[in-house]
């Protein structure tokens, strides 16, 4: 279940910590986010640590399926009526901001960088097209209207975003992160004010910020009920049709297109973690109607922390601690997300100002249906009356078929058949 990003490319290595150090900011992840918080501060000047458990992006980043793009589903019109213009605008302009940072910093890093229009299309449903438009329209942003796309079925209608991009993640990485100053396997045991006990040293830091995918720490921010995790699938198929451009169904049950290289990556089957989905069976059956001649290259999987509003939580990890920040929440577009994690984050720890950091505030109103779905996902397991639990908190595991895997409906964790972690929040593995 290699992804092909990680067939295709080498990540550099790092030591492990190995003494007690002090760091101006210490970065808790080596995913992309953190990487990118890490390469910001560096071009700073600032004085800053990265500890990855494990090695860098060997959680989530080797599994995107690594589209550049500012149109995250069709949500501009729903994202003015939410929370107004000028935050919509202003979401809006950081993401084609990070987009802009990508396609500099990818000029000098060998990552098959490519210029791609993006395109989010409905199968049954022309008024959501038209909605996105205007809205579209009143942010001042040049969409247009499509209706014939390479795609082997008909669609009503599909927004066009000109000039958004893909890459190769981990060859991007692999540029990005060489002369980083990066502490591979070195667990954060214990995080305290200004501290975080490792598995191998301490770290004495000004400034912490926690870039784990999924946060470390439940006595602050709630994020446990202000996020949950969707799965979603990825097959590279060989010998099918090639074409440009990046496509993705509005229903957040559809379908995704992208090519790489001489492949198509076709993407679906999406669940919450821990429930019933269409996984990889549901791509195949796809791949063998459509596309009868493909072969299957590589499989894959990812997850991705969904927020109660669809905006990442980026900036203070919670009111009361305003020297611990967070990057959480990417609602499956964590490419552009982590750039613009760096972006404010990089600021914050310098005391700057931030354009964005109002509208990512992790802080903000959580007076939302899914904060209520959420409580009752999560009241719903502990009442059940099962084994095996999650150790984060308590929850009953769910067997995932496809996979193979014990997986946590509250909040994502996932464990090997012998128990092994996976995926956090859980910290440890669990005894089966």
């Amino acid at each position: 279940m290699d992804s092909v990003w990680t067939k295709t490319a080498q990540l550099p290595s790092f030591q492990p910590l190995r003494e007690d150090i002090k760091a101006d900011v210490l970065i808790i992840g080596g995913g992309l986010a953190g990487l990118l918080c890490a390469h910001r501060l560096a071009q700073a000047g600032v004085d800053y640590a990265l500890v990855e458990a494990d090695t860098i992006c060997s959680g989530i980043t080797k599994n995107t399926t690594a589209k550049i793009t500012s149109q995250h589903g069709l949500i501009y019109d729903e994202l003015i009526r939410k929370i107004g213009m000028e935050k919509a605008r202003l979401y809006l302009e950081a993401n084609q901001h990070a987009i802009r940072q990508y396609s500099h910093l990818c000029r000098h890093i060998e990552c098959d960088f490519a210029q791609q229009d993006a395109f989010v299309y409905s199968l049954d449903d022309r008024r959501k097209i038209d909605r996105e438009l205007e809205a579209l329209l009143r942010l001042n942003f040049d969409a247009t209207f499509e209706k014939d796309l390479p795609l082997p079925f008909p669609v009503a209608g599909a927004v066009r975003f000109a000039h958004q991009a893909q890459f190769h993640p981990l060859k991007f990485v692999a540029g990005l992160a060489k002369n980083l100053r990066i502490y591979e396997h070195t667990k954060v045991r214990q995080l305290m004010p200004g501290k975080a006990v490792t598995s191998s040293g301490t770290i004495t830091a000004d400034r912490i910020i926690i870039a784990t995918h999924f946060p470390l720490l439940n006595k602050h921010g709630g994020y446990f009920i202000k996020l949950y995790q969707h799965r979603s699938y990825v097959l590279a198929l060989k010998k099918a049709p090639v074409f440009e451009g990046m496509y993705l169904d509005e229903n957040e049950k559809g379908l995704s297109f992208r090519h790489d290289q001489d492949m198509l990556l076709l993407g679906g089957g999406s669940h919450r973690t821990g429930k019933q989905g269409g996984n990889w069976q549901e791509l195949e059956q796809f791949a063998k109607q459509h596309y009868p001649r493909a072969e299957i290259d590589a499989r894959w999987a990812t997850q991705d922390c969904m927020t109660l509003d669809g905006i990442p939580y980026i900036g203070q990890y919670a009111k009361h601690t305003p020297h611990l920040l967070v990057a959480t929440g990417f609602n499956k577009w964590g490419i552009t997300s982590s750039m613009v994690a760096a972006n404010i984050l990089s600021d914050l720890v310098q005391g700057k100002q931030n354009p964005y950091a109002d509208v990512f505030n992790p802080s903000r109103s959580i007076l939302h249906p899914q904060l209520f779905l959420n409580a009752a996902e999560t009241t719903l397991n502990l009442l059940t009356p099962t084994i095996p639990r999650c150790p984060h908190m308590g929850c009953a595991l769910q067997y995932n078929k496809a996979e193979h895997s014990w997986d946590c409906p509250c909040h994502g964790s996932r464990f090997s058949k012998n128990g092994a972690l996976i995926d956090n929040p859980a910290t440890d593995d669990k005894r089966m």
